[in-house]
């Protein structure tokens, strides 16, 4: 078992524009096959429209230069991060890294955690969110129903809670699926939103547009191998 400590289900590949100083890469894990890091809440995981910096290319950048590598980087994203979004994010460097990684998402074998800060006090100290996710590309929101609705997803996690701040409520997430934006909408819709997440109805926004939402844990088995492995980084507000 690994641990590395510091400050969602098909590989997807992306261009995005390089910033003048690429910023310096955490890494978290690293094998011949995979790597991992840590990605800083208001960075893009992938490129998008708005041809703004993204991780991707910041981890390809260090690939290049670190194994002196010419030309094109291969590099696949196992899964992402919203952009308000901090945590750990999973990256394959070769093809067969990520087949083998793809298999496991699909087989749910990988396991996700998350630790956030949710608005007010939670009646419940632990408990399971079951609800259906539907995703409007106009707004980039999810519309959730409690019942099953026509092209809506199931969306479900498990959380517990482990403290507190103040009036808020800090929870660890276990994420069983992984819909889009599942764990904002999921807690907005209990009428406890995300500290910062303004979107889903937070009182007020937090720095950089940063939310109180981290990927802090991950579980998953080497590409070669089968052996474990466990990634864990505290939740920084």
């Amino acid at each position: 078992m690994i641990r590395a400590f510091c400050h969602s289900e098909h590989i997807r590949f992306a261009k995005c524009k390089l910033r003048e100083e690429s910023m310096p890469i955490r890494i978290l894990y690293e094998d011949n096959h995979l790597i991992a890091v840590f990605k800083p809440a208001g960075v893009l995981t992938q490129g998008d429209n708005s041809g703004d910096a993204c991780l991707m290319d910041d981890v390809k950048k260090y690939l290049k230069e670190k194994y002196k590598k010419p030309g094109n980087v291969f590099l696949g994203l196992l899964h992402r991060l919203d952009r308000p979004v901090s945590g750990i994010v999973l990256f394959a460097k070769t093809s067969k890294g990520a087949s083998r990684l793809s298999e496991q998402i699909r087989n749910h074998q990988i396991k996700k955690e998350y630790t956030a800060l949710v608005e007010g006090a939670l009646k419940e100290k632990k408990g399971v969110l079951e609800n259906y996710l539907l995703h409007d590309e106009k707004t980039n929101k999810a519309k959730i129903f409690d019942q099953p609705t026509p092209g809506a997803q199931k969306a479900k996690l498990s959380f517990e809670m482990t403290g507190k701040k103040g009036n808020n409520t800090l929870v660890k997430i276990d994420l069983e699926t992984g819909r889009h934006h599942q764990i904002r909408a999921q807690f907005a819709h209990l009428g406890h939103p995300i500290v910062g997440d303004v979107k889903y109805g937070a009182k007020s926004a937090r720095p950089a547009g940063a939310i109180a939402l981290c990927a802090t844990g991950l579980e998953f088995k080497t590409a070669t191998g089968g052996e474990k492995k466990k990634i864990s980084v505290p939740f920084d507000l």
